[in-house]
């Protein structure tokens, strides 16, 4: 029982920190014509959602690929277009074919600041506890540290809380889960997990 709450105590102090972090502001802010990589993100929410997948990747009047292009793996688009769909319902505005382009607000911030946190606590967390608690021969409190360690990375939590640009993150979400998901099935078949 005690692993458990030293783990959920470790879990939300990476919660805590991320969400500090996402409090303050973003580099491109108020700064056109580009407005830094929160743009690029939200960019991406509009082309992913108001243009046909085969367009999402090619130069044309309506994906200006100078402009904040769709640069990064399918996985990153889908994403982005996920969140668009939840943007859509909250504030069409957001993700507006072209009258977008610049788009800043608190509520917006917020919005993305967001999706970050929910990709996190869905996707990357478990995945770093499961895999954490899969290691073979650590103690409890081994392995709660490198939870905590892993958890409180800077380079993720700034890039991804702190400079708005998680088009990176996600698929590392995604395979740090991959990961876990193989340790953990390799240790049940020693029987030595969790």
């Amino acid at each position: 029982m005690e692993k458990w709450y030293l783990m959920t105590t470790v879990v939300l102090i990476g919660l805590t920190v991320r969400w500090t972090v996402s409090l303050n502001s973003y580099s491109g802010a108020g700064k056109p014509p580009m407005f830094g990589d929160y743009e690029a993100q939200r960019h991406w929410q509009e082309i992913t959602f108001n243009l046909p997948i085969k367009q999402w990747y090619f130069n044309s009047s309506d994906n200006n690929l100078l402009y904040w292009g769709l640069d990064y793996p399918p996985l990153t688009a889908y994403h982005s277009l996920l969140c668009a769909h939840v943007a859509k319902f909250i504030n069409p505005d957001w993700i507006a074919l072209h009258t977008s382009h610049g788009y800043e607000s608190p509520a917006h911030k917020l919005f993305m600041r967001t999706t970050v946190f929910i990709a996190d606590l869905l996707i990357y967390i478990p995945a770093v506890v499961v895999y954490c608690y899969c290691l073979k021969d650590m103690s409890t409190k081994k392995k709660i540290a490198n939870i905590l360690c892993i958890l409180l990375y800077p380079g993720l939590i700034l890039i991804d809380y702190g400079h708005f640009q998680w088009n990176f993150t996600i698929p590392c979400h995604f395979f740090a889960f991959y990961l876990a998901s193989v340790l953990k099935k390799a240790s049940q078949e020693r029987g030595s997990c969790c």
